[in-house]
């Protein structure tokens, strides 16, 4: 484990986070895997490719489809700028809560102590429901399909979300070509300077520029997939522990609005798609099992 910590250190540091592409994600998880059981025998580490590349595959194609979500309908912004002033106005002065928190922490050419916090947990995105989902693969391979089975469906709404209804983030509404709605900047990465990780930076810098999709912030996938990773173990969780579960999903909606990579409305919306998918998928699975009772 620590050569593959090693390894994966020195490929962040001189390749960049692995964001892009879920087969190369998983591929690192599958071989620490390999190093976490190096005393299992060569057919059990292959029982990975037999269980992970389907799901690698629904991923890609997503990641493909959801380039396509804006050719249908134009881009909604200014209904979500309206939201955010309505719920928070009161209290940032008729600032979307995105100018307001840049206004009060951001400076210009500064790198704060706290941007650094913020990168590293928006970049924990990419790796912190594959890294549960494998951790379950390992302990039991039951709740590892439950698991897998709302990722999946959250995706899927999210992205029936993105070709019914594109919006825009605040990033993207600041932009003189879009009109320059609201004053704010893309700071999700500026972080990793302060620390040394420029190459870190610099790949996901490139994925921004390069999105499949600038417009697909209704809903926040990011918040979502960060409610997900920890309303799935409240159920196992002592109640007195909630709070520090819950700092993980929060820490990342602070990231998001302060970043302008998200609307206070994106998050809501995030939320919300969690707990209606966890209660769809609930009862199809105890829909399942009793046929599945009534069949034997």
């Amino acid at each position: 484990m620590l050569i593959w910590a090693a390894v994966f250190a020195v490929g962040v540091y001189f390749v960049g986070v692995p964001t892009s592409d879920p087969l190369i994600a998983f591929g690192w998880l599958w071989l620490a895997t390999i190093a976490w059981r190096n005393h299992e025998p060569w057919q059990t580490h292959l029982r990975f490719l037999r269980d992970w590349l389907p799901i690698c595959l629904l991923l890609f194609i997503y990641n493909i489809s959801r380039g396509y979500a804006d050719k249908l309908f134009a881009p909604h912004v200014t209904e979500l700028i309206a939201f955010d002033k309505w719920m928070f106005g009161w209290f940032t002065g008729d600032l979307t809560p995105t100018q307001w928190l840049q206004e009060h922490l951001w400076q210009p050419g500064v790198v704060q102590w706290w941007e650094v916090v913020v990168s590293i947990v928006y970049f924990s995105h990419f790796l912190t429901l594959p890294t549960i989902a494998v951790i379950l693969w390992m302990r039991s391979r039951y709740q590892w399909a439950r698991f897998m089975r709302r990722w999946f469906v959250l995706c899927v709404f999210g992205l029936i979300t993105y070709f019914l209804y594109p919006a825009a983030p605040p990033w993207w509404a600041a932009e003189p070509q879009h009109g320059a709605l609201i004053e704010a900047t893309r700071i999700s990465t500026k972080g990793w300077d302060a620390i040394g990780l420029h190459g870190a930076g610099n790949t996901l810098n490139a994925l921004q520029v390069e999105a499949a999709n600038p417009v697909a912030a209704m809903p926040s996938l990011h918040t979502a997939f960060a409610f997900m990773a920890v309303v799935f173990f409240l159920p196992k969780v002592r109640r007195r522990w909630w709070p520090l579960l819950f700092a993980y999903p929060l820490s990342m909606t602070f990231t998001l609005v302060y970043t302008a990579e998200h609307w206070v409305i994106d998050v809501l919306v995030g939320w919300a798609y969690v707990g209606v998918v966890f209660v769809v998928v609930g009862l199809a699975e105890r829909w399942w099992e009793a046929r599945r009772r009534t069949l034997n």
